[in-house]
């Protein structure tokens, strides 16, 4: 497996899969987002995928969130700024195709790993799915997510979530809104996430795609909303707070 990743898309029985992995516990460096927004933006206008299902390689963790190599290398408000946009980028293409997005979370989650299942129309997970968004602790915050997630959960549940940086189990998630269901090992989960792709792939086009508009109402604004969340996030991780609490983490 290559040190930089990948992002795999294969499509059966009308079941799109896009599958991410990174080496650093499926960390996503900004070529990966970059690959997996395109990627779902071209399922999302492709007659052969009815469905899609979002998941990284691995029994691990399902998502470390950004790359911290990424954001400790930034040393110009455009450089990050363009890697934040990407985590906007990948959350804006899960909204806007017209096709139902399905998460499968086999582990841990953190940070932007939160906001791609937010983002899902439908997220599953076994019982060892955990989140926890970290930025507070690192000095910047879960901005650009943060409008998926509390979409999600609530401001109430984002909240406390944002602010406490602890981790959440997979019972929190389910009982919050963020999973919608959780399964006990992966292979219940594989067998729950398959039974519910093979539905939405026989369902109607046409309802799906109107449905998908009444799931996302009221975010037709998302597109400047993220690119300033982003830019929120693109001057804290230039401080020096932040980028001796990213450094310091890794050392962990």
């Amino acid at each position: 497996m290559s040190d930089n990743g990948f992002v795999n898309i294969d499509i059966k029985n009308g079941i799109a899969t896009m599958t991410f992995f990174h080496p650093k516990k499926n960390a996503l460096p900004g070529h990966l987002l970059t690959e997996m927004a395109q990627g779902m933006l071209a399922l999302g206008g492709n007659d052969q995928a009815r469905v899609v299902v979002l998941q990284s390689a691995g029994s691990g963790p399902f998502c470390a969130g950004a790359s911290f190599d990424e954001l400790l290398a930034v040393d110009s408000f455009e450089r990050s700024k363009a890697f934040f946009m990407g985590f906007a980028r990948l959350i804006l293409a899960m909204r806007r195709i017209p096709k139902f997005v399905i998460v499968r979370v086999q582990g841990k989650a953190v940070g932007g790993g939160v906001g791609i299942i937010a983002a899902a129309d439908y997220a599953l997970a076994s019982d060892r799915a955990a989140v926890k968004l970290s930025e507070f602790a690192l000095g910047f915050g879960p901005f650009i997510i943060g409008p998926a997630v509390e979409r999600k959960i609530g401001k109430a549940a984002f909240s406390a979530l944002a602010a406490d940086t602890e981790w959440r189990d997979a019972q929190w998630c389910k009982t919050n809104g963020l999973f919608a269901g959780v399964f006990a090992g992966e292979s219940q989960l594989d067998e729950a996430v398959h039974a519910m792709a093979t539905k939405l792939a026989k369902s109607s086009e046409e309802a799906t795609a109107h449905l998908k508009k009444v799931f996302w109402a009221g975010t037709e604004h998302w597109d400047e909303l993220l690119e300033e969340r982003a830019e929120m996030s693109s001057r804290l991780v230039l401080s020096e707070f932040t980028q001796n609490a990213i450094a310091a983490f890794k050392k962990r």
